[in-house]
């Protein structure tokens, strides 16, 4: 199939709108234990959101957010400017105005990971809750209670890092868990990669429930965000959405699980197993 022109344009606009919506129902892993540290994680989440919605001036969600130019520049300089549009008998003109972006509750450095417990609207959380609901409990319950919790932490650490070194002089609060969660999918991307999801994907106003593949599900997505990420990067503009928080956050839980699987296949071939020998003599008679 071919096009052209701004056929072209519109045919790959609705393809990737299709893509952005590929919506998992469910997984075909069953988990062999409960998700504890996953639930958690999720409840956290709900309860910090209503804190921010009782928040009404922004706040706490200010002080717990990860803006980069907070940890890269002196404390005198974080000024932000908005032009707001005032009605003059000239006619419309901009107005600047200077406002301090508020300090934070704890080291600006921390708020790399206090940020991820944090959203921006009720869709937004629902969003990234429902794909930790899909994927999180098969990655704790390979990798363990303790391993996963640190593993989780460790994922939206790196999501943020990345962000923050592609955006150094950022205003701009960054909140949500989508980092950490892509870290889930890139590490369950990695040990399941022959599960099947089942799909939601909505193609022209039509839903269409299809499984596929996790590999294939999770490689879309991926590519997805690397597409938006450098679409982002080559305009200079951006977008609302940090989508290399979600390239970091996937790289990292791919990367962490192939080592933990290597670090783990070594461990056992190095270890030996020794039968004890018992003779006859050491048997208790009866």
């Amino acid at each position: 199939m071919t096009c052209q022109g701004q056929d072209c344009c519109l045919f790959l606009r609705e393809i990737t709108a299709g893509v952005a919506q590929l919506l998992p129902l469910r997984d075909t892993i069953r988990s062999r234990s409960f998700p504890y540290v996953n639930t958690v994680v999720i409840v956290l989440c709900v309860y910090v959101f209503f804190l921010q919605v009782q928040d009404t001036a922004g706040v706490f969600t200010q002080q717990w957010s990860l803006i980069p130019a907070r940890i890269t520049q002196p404390a005198e300089e974080l000024v932000v400017r908005h032009a707001i549009p005032e009605r003059t008998p000239f006619g419309i003109q901009q107005r600047i105005v200077e406002a301090r972006i508020p300090d934070t509750a704890i080291p600006p450095l921390l708020t790399i990971f206090s940020s991820t417990f944090l959203h921006g609207s009720f869709l937004h959380l629902l969003g990234n809750m429902w794909f930790l609901y899909i994927f999180g409990d098969n990655v704790e319950d390979r990798l363990g209670h303790g391993r996963y919790a640190g593993f989780y932490l460790a994922a939206g650490g790196a999501a943020g890092v990345c962000h923050l070194v592609t955006d150094l002089a950022a205003v701009i609060p960054t909140i949500g868990a989508s980092g950490a969660v892509a870290g889930v999918m890139g590490a369950y991307m990695k040990l399941f990669p022959r599960a099947t999801v089942v799909t939601l994907i909505p193609i022209w106003i039509i839903p269409h429930i299809v499984e596929l593949p996790a590999s294939l599900f999770l490689g879309i997505w991926f590519l997805f965000q690397v597409w938006n990420g450098s679409g982002a990067i080559a305009g200079g503009m951006g977008s609302g959405i940090a989508w290399w928080a979600h390239i970091g956050g996937f790289i990292f839980g791919w990367v962490f699980v192939s080592a933990f699987r290597r670090i783990k296949s070594e461990s056992a071939s190095v270890r030996v197993i020794r039968r004890p020998t018992v003779s006859h003599s050491q048997y208790r008679r009866w």
